[in-house]
């Protein structure tokens, strides 16, 4: 029988633990992480701003792929209340983390999120970071993007934030473009921007000065992510 996307995604991941490179790669620490994660963080900011969500503290929010729950701390930090924030993560050990450092009043889920208990229309924005990227079965993307889209309240959205290009070094992830979400989210009204520094470049670039990031980032086209806001109309 062939193995469920989700357990192939657990194996990937398990398998991409193991190596040693990895382990500070993602580490805040590092100049070109802390510089793409305040880039991401500024945009979003400026997506809320535009649309006049001032006061987030009555709206509802849930990431899916919370991994440890760095992106909800952020959330909180932004203004998000814990009794509205959630998340779903497929990874025990990473679930496990973040209720670690989470408030107990943030709700999260473990295991598949297509199978996640969330009421239809209940939260004001879905947030995915990089997950969509590490699913490389279509009809299981499919199947996830619209559970997500059943959980938008009307005039709500899908924040979504994900590469667009593929790695030739990693077969376990492959890009997706802006095409591709839209075919996720046909009902949607996409705003998208391009973002973030092609990471091998900012790593490298880095490396020699931390203050190349800003000024390789000013050529869109060395950008590989996009930021989306995908609206669901009020009706």
């Amino acid at each position: 029988m062939a193995m469920a996307e989700p357990d192939r995604v657990t194996e990937r991941y398990a398998r991409r633990g193991t190596d040693p490179a990895l382990a500070d790669r993602y580490s805040l620490l590092q100049p070109d992480v802390w510089q793409t994660v305040q880039e991401r963080q500024r945009a979003m900011l400026r997506l809320l701003a535009r649309r006049g969500w001032h006061d987030l503290r009555e709206r509802r929010l849930l990431e899916v792929g919370c991994g440890a729950g760095g992106n909800l701390l952020e959330f909180l930090r932004m203004g998000w209340q814990p009794e509205h924030l959630a998340g779903i993560e497929l990874l025990p050990e990473r679930h496990a983390h973040a209720r670690a450092v989470l408030p107990e009043r943030v709700a999260l889920h473990l295991g598949d999120a297509c199978t996640a208990p969330i009421a239809e229309a209940s939260c004001d924005l879905v947030f995915q970071a990089t997950v969509f990227s590490s699913l490389l079965d279509d009809a299981f993307q499919q199947r996830l993007a619209a559970a997500m889209w059943r959980w938008v309240k009307p005039g709500g959205a899908v924040l979504w934030y994900d590469f667009t290009v593929d790695n030739p070094r990693n077969r376990d992830v492959r890009g997706v473009p802006l095409r591709r979400v839209r075919a996720l989210f046909p009902e949607g009204r996409i705003e998208a921007r391009r973002v973030t520094l092609a990471p091998p470049l900012a790593r490298a670039a880095c490396r020699v000065w931390p203050g190349w990031y800003p000024v390789l980032n000013a050529v869109p086209v060395l950008r590989t992510h996009v930021l989306a806001w995908v609206g669901k109309d009020t009706r």
